[in-house]
């Protein structure tokens, strides 16, 4: 009897967290959706005008911005040989492999950053990567709050605040820990240069011999100097954004799955915790079958 009490104990339970299970996927789709929609919004804007600030950086020749091609104006234009590497993780788990494999790549960059006699100032957005830092005794020098929905004035914010440092010399790079997302199926963790703004040069400027995209002949009204001295500050903001948006859709989608697999697992360990509470109960009637029968016939 007492076997049969706790599997109906175990029963009850298991449908209690599949139906937590349940309403957590249910959120997170709706979350999935909702992030989904907005980084598919931004995401053209992203790439058109890192495509326009490689047209206008070509075809300008030989115009000089501090936020192209590591220029550090600071520190007398010499390297100071500390970087920052901001790490997006979320802040709520059972979101499957998503903060451990943002953390790991991150933690790899960091290690390969130290073996390089390099200093790796370390910042986070989001409480899992402070305490997986914590735990790896690492400091955090600075510690972002943006949410579900971040707003594109505080991402701004924090965009311009990396780019004074740089320009000022204060920092060599900014890079980005993030999960990248590439579809529902797939979601790669990337490591982003934010700073300097190598990834929008055109292939001349970075040495090659080919220009991409820059046959057009431009007249520039106001300078080339001034556009870019607008375009590019932009460019890390959008593409700071943008890398915020992809981080927090991968986390949803993540959580989906990792809710959606739990609460299929909790179905089939209610339906085994079925088939043994029928075969107990089963077995005892038979058991006492068994008694009421053996008892008649020591009466005869």
């Amino acid at each position: 009897m007492a076997q049969i009490r706790e599997i109906k104990k175990r029963m009850v339970a298991v449908r209690t967290i599949q139906r937590i299970t349940k309403t957590m996927q249910m959120i997170a789709t709706a979350k999935f959706t909702a992030a989904l929609q907005r980084s598919k919004a931004t995401r053209p804007y992203t790439q058109r005008i890192r495509e326009l600030v490689a047209e206008v950086a070509a075809a300008a020749g030989d115009v000089v911005n501090p936020l192209l091609g590591g220029r550090v104006l600071g520190g007398g234009g010499k390297a100071v040989g500390k970087e920052v590497l901001l790490v997006v993780s979320s802040d709520r788990g059972l979101c499957g492999a998503y903060n451990g494999s943002v953390l790991r790549t991150a933690m790899a960059e960091i290690r390969r950053r130290r073996a390089e006699k390099r200093e790796m100032i370390v910042e986070t957005a989001g409480k899992k990567a402070v305490s997986y830092f914590r735990f790896q005794k690492i400091d955090v020098a600075e510690r972002h709050a943006f949410g579900d929905k971040p707003s594109f004035a505080e991402v701004a914010a924090l965009a311009d605040r990396y780019m004074a440092d740089y320009t000022a010399g204060k920092v060599d790079a900014v890079y980005v820990a993030y999960m990248r997302f590439v579809s529902t199926s797939r979601q790669v963790p990337e490591i982003m240069q934010l700073l300097p703004l190598v990834q929008v040069l055109p292939v001349a400027l970075q040495g090659g011999q080919a220009v991409k995209g820059a046959t057009t002949v431009y007249e520039y009204r106001p300078s080339a100097e001034a556009l870019l001295n607008e375009l590019l500050p932009k460019s890390v903001k959008v593409s700071l954004f943008q890398a915020m948006n992809d981080a927090i859709v991968s986390e949803n989608v993540m959580r989906m799955v990792a809710m959606k697999a739990a609460t299929d697992n909790a179905g089939g360990l209610g339906r085994t915790l079925k088939r043994n509470f029928n075969r107990a109960r089963q077995a005892k009637i038979t058991t006492e079958l068994t008694e009421i029968v053996s008892g008649a016939a020591a009466l005869e």
